[in-house]
């Protein structure tokens, strides 16, 4: 479903992605591991067009994204979570899910209301704060609504990054058991955190990045028992 084939990238002349090349299966969840500034989050910034690549390709399905907007690779059904959330204060719990549906093309108000329904069916504490604004929404809830705005945008793969920071170990327990939901749903998932732990036994394989480079990559389970994952994350 998503294939990257030698990105090299960075910031202004700074390179950061050095020819990473990974492919990503339907339905496959993926974790993309490594430690603090090696690439990962830049990485997910060149897929969502908010990069634009040096050098190489990335195909989502099939179509070329290389040089697509971000909005235009929103509505191929690319989703993204970023960092620290992004919900927006100011507006409320409906307000923020909305924004997701304006993803899709004209959306009805059909739609909107099976969308809201299979969001409340995984989140219900969100039609509990409905009317609320984000900002006084706990870490907890504000990212469950960030990854309930992708899924009102209907995207067939969702990128999460760093979805566990600052979280308390329970709602680090409940993220895991949306990205299995995500799974049993077919949404398509690729999973950047730093609890390699929990992401290797969410996931199906994985991919360690360092330095800008794939230096590793397998099945989850070779991953967990690798003296590699050890030497290079330290779990």
């Amino acid at each position: 479903m998503l294939r990257l084939r030698e990105i090299h990238a960075g910031y202004g002349a700074t390179p950061i992605l050095f020819g990473v090349s990974l492919e990503i299966r339907a339905g496959e969840a993926v974790a993309l591991l490594g430690r603090n500034g090696m690439g990962k989050t830049t990485l997910m910034k060149a897929v969502m067009g908010f990069l634009r690549p040096w050098r190489g390709t990335i195909e989502f399905d099939g179509r070329l994204l290389t040089g697509l907007t971000p909005h235009e690779i929103a509505r191929l059904g690319v989703g993204f979570v970023p960092e620290n959330r992004r919900i927006f204060p100011g507006l409320t719990v409906r307000e923020n899910l909305e924004l997701g549906l304006s993803a899709a093309p004209r959306p009805s108000a059909a739609l909107r209301r099976q969308r809201l329904e299979e969001v409340f069916q995984h989140f219900p504490r969100l039609r509990e704060r409905l009317d609320q604004l984000g900002q006084t929404l706990s870490g907890g809830e504000q990212q469950m609504l960030a990854i309930a705005r992708v899924m009102m945008a209907g995207a067939r793969i969702i990128l999460m990054d760093e979805p566990t920071q600052g979280l308390a170990p329970a709602l680090v327990r409940h993220i895991r058991q949306m990205i299995q939901e995500l799974k049993r749903l077919g949404v398509t998932v690729l999973l950047v955190e730093q609890n390699a732990r929990m992401a290797l036994n969410v996931c199906d394989r994985g991919y360690i990045m360092e330095k800008g480079l794939i230096v590793f990559e397998g099945p989850a389970k070779e991953l967990r028992e690798s003296p590699v994952t050890r030497e290079k994350l330290g779990v």
